[in-house]
């Protein structure tokens, strides 16, 4: 199968470009500059005019909930809310039920997206108080890396002894994977919450969850896991960083990354008036000055990477407050269009944002062959229309739990197709249901 993309606005290693994009069954075959048309035959060819044509999104950070959680959300369904956004890989978090803590749990949920995900895929291992001694046995070429819970969240997989954290941070260097770290200080926390109780009542209300998982929680748990990472030269991956103090601790080593998430992005403690516990997630949305930051930091390279941790709950999931509302909300499928919205804001530029969403997840976790649109690279793209306007409404929702914080808001730009290793599996408003994505591998 040929396919040739012409037309469209290309953006790719910091250019952007009228040219085409011609893909020989799963690959790229070349990437050409101009208006004139590459000669030859084609079974399929895209008018992408008035568009443009980006690499497919790579999003570091999911909670897609299979196994064990699948009245949530489940490899078939999230992986397609990924497909309608233009994602077409992503990296699986280890907190589902059973937890991705053993080779033996690995191999399974792996096995699992082989049948039931419509994008590539891949799945972090997750650390725990004494499995250490495991991450030898991990292939190096099929694991992204290990995630490190410093802080309790959904799941409940925290590692909080020091000797442990030490284990993982001197295997994880040895071994030469990646430590992607939720970071925040669940004793600071846990006083927090005690203090709340007693002047609020057993479930605060949900404008405080920023004061519980406060900036100095952050701050406190961030600066140690970049204190072990220098000590025992481990290559440390700062997950969904949420305050301007702790961008204080990236920029300088360019083994010490850090990721932002669209949620810190876009909303400040403020939006909880409106959206109350649909924007509760952990670590804590928290104030203007410190969503500013991060917006600050996507341009200047303190922030390295843009994803999701898309995290679906059932609706009556996310009722009450601080203790009752669970924490997390899905985000893949309107994660591009919305970070094209602070393009249109100048926030920043659709060359950055490729670099965010793209370049830099690839290039960190060493993701081979995916990531840029480059000859002989896989033939992953997502191709993007502006000035089309389209309002959130839940039958456009596509993940299980059929609700999201974007509900009710209406975008400018749209997604049109989505390539995922050279088969259009987005088109329009119409999906390939029978498309299954493949297993990511690593350098």
């Amino acid at each position: 199968m040929s396919t040739l993309i012409h037309g469209g606005t290309i953006v790719n290693e910091g250019r952007t470009f009228i040219g085409s994009v011609e893909i020989d069954r799963d690959r790229i075959a070349s990437v050409t500059e101009g208006i004139s048309l590459p000669r030859g035959h084609y079974d399929q060819r895209v008018d992408a005019t008035g568009c443009f044509v980006l690499p497919g999104i790579i999003d570091d950070h999911v909670h897609f909930r299979e196994p064990g959680l699948t009245a949530k959300a489940d490899i078939e369904s999230e992986s397609r809310a990924a497909a309608y956004g233009g994602v077409t890989s992503y990296f699986e978090m280890p907190n589902t039920v059973p937890q991705t803590t053993t080779i033996e749990r690995w191999e399974e949920k792996t096995t699992l997206a082989k049948d039931r995900s419509h994008v590539n895929y891949s799945f972090f291992f997750g650390a725990t108080n004494s499995n250490a001694p495991l991450f030898e046995q991990l292939d190096r070429h099929r694991v992204p890396g290990i995630k490190l819970f410093m802080g309790a969240s959904t799941g409940n997989m925290l590692v909080d002894r020091r000797e442990s954290l030490e284990r993982v941070f001197e295997t994880a260097a040895r071994m030469d994977l990646p430590v992607m770290t939720h970071c925040e200080d669940t004793a600071l926390i846990n006083r927090n919450m005690a203090a709340m109780k007693a002047t609020y009542g057993d479930d605060p209300a949900v404008s405080l969850h920023p004061q519980i998982r406060s900036a100095e929680a952050c701050y406190l748990s961030s600066s140690w896991a970049v204190k072990l990472a220098k000590i025992y030269g481990t290559q440390l991956h700062v997950a969904h960083l949420t305050t301007a103090k702790e961008l204080e601790l990236f920029g300088t080593d360019p083994r010490i990354t850090a990721e932002a998430v669209i949620a810190h992005l876009i909303f400040t403690d403020e939006d909880y008036l409106s959206k109350g516990a649909w924007i509760k997630c952990n670590p804590a949305v928290k104030s203007a000055a410190d969503r500013d930051a991060l917006r600050h930091a996507l341009a200047d390279g303190r922030i390295s990477v843009v994803g999701t941790d898309h995290a679906p709950h059932l609706i009556h999931d996310k009722q009450g407050g601080c203790c009752q509302a669970a924490s997390g909300m899905p985000m893949i499928q309107f994660s591009l269009v919305t970070m094209l919205e602070l393009v249109d804001g100048g926030v920043l530029s659709i060359e950055r944002l490729v670099e965010l969403m793209c370049h830099h997840p690839a290039q960190l976790f060493g993701v081979c062959r995916r990531g840029y649109l480059r000859s002989g690279y896989k033939a992953d793209i997502a191709i993007v229309r502006p000035n089309s306007p389209w309002t959130v409404t839940e039958d456009v929702i596509q993940s299980k739990c059929k609700w999201s914080p974007m509900l009710g808001h209406r975008y400018q730009w749209q997604i049109r197709q989505t390539f995922c290793n050279g088969r259009l599996i987005y088109d329009d408003g119409t999906f390939d249901t029978a498309s299954r994505g493949e297993e990511i591998t690593f350098r």
